[in-house]
């Protein structure tokens, strides 16, 4: 039987080997620093696409209310669904509308001179709440026509920690607002 002695400095001798031995030290600290790295990525491209998204949004808006400025909308009579069909094919590279345009909310809304222009916020208690209204502006009046649109866009880093979400189940309102006096 071996002393207790003999088993302390053996003991000492394999701390002291397992202290200098310098090897796999490289992947320990990757495995230790690489979920914070990629979780930090993450959070950069999902800001960058949301800020993208928001940005093709507003472009796409601006076009098609571009349409009730020159009266081509009003002139078609076109329908929300059709305002809405138009958006989304102008958006359609980053955004999932097509046959499902209830992921779009629209709100036009006409003011007539000299009247109190209100927008409201459409985000309460983290949901998307109304009223919205759809009213074509009538060809040849001096009206300001407020056009907004509003995309519920999923979120997927938001579960890690990082969260940009306004909305309830990890979803961001993206909108976007254009507003102009009506062509006589």
């Amino acid at each position: 039987m071996s002393s207790p002695a003999v088993a302390t400095v053996s003991v000492r001798k394999a701390l002291n080997r397992f202290r200098r031995n310098r090897r796999g030290s490289a992947a320990v600290e990757f495995a230790l620093i690489a979920p914070l790295f990629f979780v930090t990525l993450f959070a950069i491209l999902e800001t960058a696409i949301v800020f993208f998204a928001g940005q093709l949004l507003e472009q796409g808006t601006q076009d098609s209310a571009r349409l009730m400025l020159t009266h081509q909308a009003q002139d078609s009579g076109m329908t929300e669904t059709a305002f809405k069909t138009d958006l989304c094919n102008r958006i359609k590279v980053l955004f999932n509308c097509n046959g499902a345009l209830a992921n779009i909310t629209v709100d036009v809304k006409v003011f007539t001179p000299g009247t109190a222009i209100t927008i409201t916020d459409p985000i309460v208690s983290g949901s998307l709440t109304g009223p919205f209204a759809y009213s074509l502006p009538p060809s040849g009046s001096p009206n300001t026509v407020v056009v907004r649109a509003f995309y519920e866009w999923p979120l997927f880093v938001t579960q890690l920690g990082y969260n940009i979400s306004n909305l309830n189940g990890g979803k961001r309102l993206l909108a976007a607002t254009a507003a102009f006096h009506v062509e006589p």
